[in-house]
């Protein structure tokens, strides 16, 4: 023991040291102190001064600068640069398009959670709710979902009258420009209350406020377009579309194969120098009744008329609807939710120079310019429109599942239909927690890359999870389409969620820990700047202090990941009350192994971990389950901790913890280099794996959460429309709900006195009239018990048809001839 305890001290210190982040010479400080006291011990002295020695020859080159650039700094600067994996532009201008936000705390390893419990409560102003509780509530009112989804197809024009009128095209666009200067929240909240009855509705209203020609335009239009086109927009004078995506380039939208020559054309009935474009476009939303399209194409110039350069790269126009040469139109049909949709095509389209998104100094910066503004697009349509269909298929199914009764019993008192609920209620407090949070950010003034994909994949991923087994509690009633039916277009609508702004697939394998890898890394994204740095002092310099911060940083992961996990977060500073103390621990243990992870990944792998998508898949996830616990964790704190959401809470967390030792344990038994892999298991789960799936005994307790009127109930309906009118289905059965359960104890002692009789079978009228005569109800509660029964059936009835009333109404040549203008002019 004498002779161990001299080096024993120093690893001890180290990974004190380590755990805590101190600087080096903190520890070897600390080491030399401990050596000191193990001579004066007894330790051995020869051991003593081997010990003494390794210490000196390991920190003096590492602390002298002069010693360590030129011997360590320099050499390992030249093998980055041989092994640097070379970025692409569209690689480039991915990564510096967006802001680090939190996430990026949650990359370090020891997230300062102090960051994110400072941000500011997410709140609408005065203005913004009066909106949302005036012309956002009558807009809902106005909607017959039916009516627009099988009838229509469409809007009715008093809706699109409204629509416009009441500015919901311009919620974002700044008063000076007659817009209504509203929030990123604010957008998210109004998306999430349209989406609670028509997604049809809230994609119209989504796509105009998110990426296109609005956003372009107050990101980089010139004045001049600003002020021409946003009042326009504002008002609904000119109704915007923005076409992308093409036959050839759906994901991989930089391989546009859409053209523009620079040339001399008429427009205005003079000569000017602009651009002849050859488009194919499809899926681009609203194109049937758009008055103005954003393009996106490929600037080339080969007479040289703007310069010497030839080809300018991807730029982005405005043009007219009405522009010779443009063709659109015709309408797409996706999954019977019929919002305006359709292929735009046009050949030899002529736009002056003047056309080009922020004029002529913007031209061949398109894609710079869209990455900056999809991801704030990407953090509130999509996961917004998640977000109010599964609030609202929360509190509905919850109701509905009080309300029916199968053998007797509410089919929400089955365990079976308790585990749906159970991930109805723990999902849809997930699905509303990070939408808010994305949208809050942008609200701060942030440009979430990567929050943003995070959302989009996760909220769209855990509305399908959310519809299904929504539909399987409603059986019968959600399959049956019709006018009282509230599921059965959401069920259907929900692949386009998954589908668009970035198909899930590749969202999760390529985009999450793709761009978090670099961008969010505290480090990885320095070191890379550095080593590109012209000046040669400079790049040392800079890479030396990038360097040893990132291998300081991984050698503190290393081992708060193996402490945390060999103690399975038991110990260690973390914020919270004594409930959810546990959980930020356990948020800082994940935080730790996912840094690990990651480094070792992109040590061993190189530029070769880009391509391997399964194991950038599950760092992916593992980095947003982090995210969504922290935007829940945020929620609850701004909530006031709300003792009624911690069924809710803990549910979710106990599903995002088990995901996140899921993920890890598939990422380190399939890592690439086997040895590396196992090594990286005793390291990150030292005693083994020890998360499951939420209990049964808490999936109890969160549905009946949804089946119980209660404070926690409300707030996790708050934001969708629940009025009950006569084209709200779901609202009128989630208010029968307290009446329901007030009933319930009459219903039972009407039911047993009734089982117990010799009455032969009567009509319901009948049993209770003598129900009343025989003395065991009241006539208050034998009206209590009619009242019942009409909730039950307008909760459990079904429509039918005449069968002409199911066919298309072109089969009867009524409609569907009209040409595309007259469609626009209608809208």
């Amino acid at each position: 023991m004498a002779i161990v305890l001299p080096f024993l001290s120093i690893l001890l210190a180290g990974a004190f040291a380590a755990y805590h982040r101190w600087r080096l010479a903190t520890w070897v400080a600390i080491s030399a102190a401990l050596l000191v006291a193990c001579g004066l011990l007894g330790a051995s002295g020869t051991a003593t001064a081997v010990a003494a020695a390794l210490l000196a020859l390991v920190a003096v080159p590492l602390l002298v600068p002069a010693i360590r650039k030129p011997l360590v700094t320099a050499p390992l600067l030249k093998f980055y640069t041989r092994i640097l994996p070379p970025l692409s532009d569209t690689e480039r201008t991915a990564l510096e398009s967006g802001t680090v936000g939190f996430e990026g705390q949650l990359f370090s390893g020891k997230p300062d959670w102090s960051q994110l419990l400072s941000q500011p409560k997410p709140q609408l102003t005065a203005e913004e709710q009066a909106y949302l509780d005036g012309p956002c509530e009558q807009l809902c009112r106005m909607v017959d979902d039916w009516d627009i989804t099988h009838v229509r197809a469409d809007l009715p024009p008093e809706m699109w009258e409204f629509v416009k009128r009441e500015k919901f095209f311009g919620l974002n666009i700044p008063k000076e420009y007659g817009g209504l200067g509203f929030s990123a929240l604010m957008n998210h909240k109004v998306i999430q209350k349209l989406a609670s009855i028509s997604s049809v509705v809230s994609s119209t209203v989504g796509v105009p406020n998110s990426l296109g020609p609005a956003e372009l335009l107050m990101h980089y239009g010139t004045d001049e377009q600003k002020a021409h086109y946003l009042p326009r927009l504002a008002d609904g004078r000119e109704v915007p579309c923005f076409a992308l995506t093409g036959p050839f380039a759906g994901s991989d939208a930089t391989s546009i194969p859409d053209y523009g020559i620079v040339a001399m054309g008429e427009w205005g009935g003079a000569q000017v120098l602009g651009i002849r474009l050859t488009l194919d476009k499809r899926y681009i939303t609203l194109a049937p009744v758009a008055t103005l399209v954003g393009v996106a194409f490929r600037m080339y110039d080969p007479d040289g008329l703007l310069g010497d350069k030839r080809d300018i790269g991807i730029s982005l126009a405005l043009v007219p609807a009405d522009t010779p040469g443009l063709e659109i139109g015709r309408r797409h049909f996706p999954l019977n939710t019929p919002f305006q949709n359709g292929p735009i095509h046009g050949d030899g389209v002529f736009v002056p120079l003047s056309q080009l998104i922020g004029g002529e100094d913007y031209a061949g910066k398109g894609w710079q310019m869209l990455m900056e503004c999809l991801s704030i697009g990407r953090s509130i349509t999509l996961p917004s429109t998640a977000s109010g269909g599964t609030k609202m298929a929360a509190v509905v199914t919850g109701a509905y599942a009080r309300i029916r009764k199968q053998f007797g019993l509410s089919v929400g008192r089955f365990e079976g239909v308790q585990e749906a609920l159970a991930r109805i209620a723990g999902k849809a407090y997930a699905t509303s927690a990070l939408s808010q949070a994305t949208a809050a950010a942008v609200s701060r003034g942030e440009n979430p890359a990567v929050p943003s994909t995070i959302a989009k994949y996760h909220c769209t991923e855990m509305g399908r999870e959310v519809v299904k087994d929504a539909m399987d509690v409603h059986g019968g009633k959600g399959i049956i389409l019709g006018p009282r039916n509230y599921l059965g277009r959401g069920w259907q609508a929900t692949p386009i969620s998954i589908t668009v702004e970035g198909a899930n697939i590749m969202t999760r394998s390529l985009m999450i820990f793709g761009q978090g890898a670099i961008l969010c890394h505290p480090w990885v994204l320095k070191e890379m700047k550095a080593a590109q740095r012209e000046d040669p002092r400079e790049r040392v310099d800079r890479f030396d202090h990038a360097l040893f911060g990132h291998i300081g940083a991984a050698i503190s992961n290393a081992v708060r990941a193996w402490w945390f996990g060999l103690t399975f977060s038991a110990f260690g500073a973390a914020p919270g009350d004594g409930y959810t103390r546990r959980y930020y621990r356990k948020l800082n243990r994940y935080s730790a192994a996912l840094a690990v992870m990651a480094d070792t990944s992109m040590l061993m792998l190189g530029g070769k971990l880009k391509f391997k998508e399964s194991l950038s898949g599950r760092l992916g996830d593992v980095l947003s389950q982090l995210y969504i616990c922290s935007a829940m964790l945020k929620r609850y704190e701004d909530e006031g901790r709300p003792e009624g959401d911690q069924p809710l809470l803990a549910w979710a967390i106990h599903d995002a913890v088990n995901k996140m030792e899921t993920a890890l344990s598939g990422a380190l038994r399939n890592f690439p280099i086997r040895p590396v892999g196992w090594l990286l298991w005793l390291l990150v789960f030292p005693l083994g794996r020890r998360a499951q799936a939420p209990g049964d005994r808490l999936s109890r307790r969160a549905a009946a959460l949804l089946m119980t009127p209660c404070d926690a109930r409300a707030r996790l309906a708050d934001g969708v429309f629940l009025t009950p009118c006569a084209n709200n289905p779901a609202g009128r059965i989630d208010s029968y709900l307290p009446k329901v359960v007030l009933a319930e104890p009459v219903e039972r002692k009407f039911l047993k006195a009734l089982k117990h009789s010799d009455i032969e079978a009567l009509d319901f009228p009948a049993q209770l009239d003598e129900g009343v005569r025989e003395g065991w109800i009241t006539a208050e509660e034998r009206a209590q018990l009619e009242e019942l029964r009409a909730m039950t059936l307008d909760a459990i009835t079904v429509d039918d048809f005449e069968p002409w009333e199911l066919r298309a109404s072109s089969y009867y040549g009524d409609f569907g001839r009209d040409d595309a203008a007259e469609r626009r002019d209608v809208a």
